[in-house]
């Protein structure tokens, strides 16, 4: 949920690129996201650089990089961590498993890693605004 929360996020920031900074309460109530929960996940998007704040009347939260240089796949590692199914083929969080001792099934769990991956660092949040 976390993770799709993000996104949502995102491209309502996205989508209110040129307004400048947005209230977490109407990007709250815009993408029916639980207020404390997008508080949460709006700090660790600005930890990693995704988004900037302000405090004040006419604070809020804005994208910090333009639309089209946000990627899903960042986003989806920064919140959840690896893309893979499995730890074993995770190209940045990679652990044993115990999948390592079948060959093929090895290959197979690739196979899902690099399509997954693939499809979400192709995908800007730009595309992803409903004008596009």
């Amino acid at each position: 949920m976390k993770s799709q929360y993000a996104c949502l996020a995102l491209i309502d920031l996205a989508e209110h690129y040129e307004k400048g900074f947005q209230r977490i309460l109407k990007i709250a109530e815009r993408k029916k996201i639980p207020k404390r929960f997008l508080e949460q996940i709006l700090l660790t998007l600005k930890r990693g650089g995704y988004v900037t704040s302000h405090k004040g009347v006419e604070g809020g939260y804005k994208l910090a990089k333009k639309p089209e240089e946000i990627n899903l796949a960042e986003i989806i590692r920064l919140i959840d961590g690896a893309l893979a199914p499995v730890d074993s083929v995770s190209t940045y969080f990679y652990d044993h498993t115990p999948i390592e001792k079948s060959k093929k099934l090895l290959v197979l769990f690739k196979e899902i890693r690099d399509f997954v991956a693939g499809k979400l660092e192709e995908a800007t949040l730009d595309q992803l605004l409903p004008y596009k």
